[in-house]
């Protein structure tokens, strides 16, 4: 019998900083992600037809309180994951904004928050997409646009190829 196709989500992640340039990082209560540190997101409102932009401005809001605009976000980058942790695939775009947070938020239902340095990122506990494709991407591509694919199968090591590159 054949094995029923994934289903396909689609989400925003978001990174944001203070003004010390420290980045705000979510320590995920709930899957997926469990456990591990991971920035902000969520998913698109599809029935509502809702848009990257909007998404990342309402969850921007929802999980930190921080209110901004679409004008206040860089769209950076755009990846398709196949197969994450076998359960589905994801289309996320990656957003940089560019206007810095206050104070860190309060806790909420789905983790803590920490403010960290993008050295200090790399010795957390990360999802392991997040560590070898995610802030390898950001380190290179924050500041312009880029569209990459991930095959992300359980039990082999992640692949991500660029198939576009924009310059800055």
């Amino acid at each position: 019998m054949p094995t029923p196709p994934l289903a396909y989500k689609i989400a925003v992640l978001v990174f944001l900083e203070n003004a010390a340039g420290e980045h705000l990082l979510l320590l995920r209560a709930k899957a997926p992600n469990l456990g591990v540190w991971s920035p902000i997101g969520g998913k698109l409102e599809t029935a509502l037809g809702e848009s990257p932009f909007e998404c990342a401005v309402r969850e921007t809001h929802e999980e930190t309180g921080h209110t901004i605009t679409a004008a206040d976000l860089h769209l950076f980058a755009m990846i398709a994951e196949k197969a994450y942790e076998g359960h589905a695939h994801w289309l996320m775009f990656l957003f940089r904004c560019k206007s810095p947070l206050a104070a860190l938020p309060p806790d909420i239902a789905e983790g803590k928050f920490g403010l960290f340095s993008r050295e200090k990122i790399n010795s957390l506990p990360l999802p392991e997409t997040d560590r070898t494709a995610l802030w390898p991407i950001y380190d290179r591509h924050r500041d312009r646009f880029v569209a990459l694919k991930a095959d992300c199968a359980p039990g082999q090591p992640v692949r991500v190829e660029i198939e576009e590159i924009t310059p800055a």
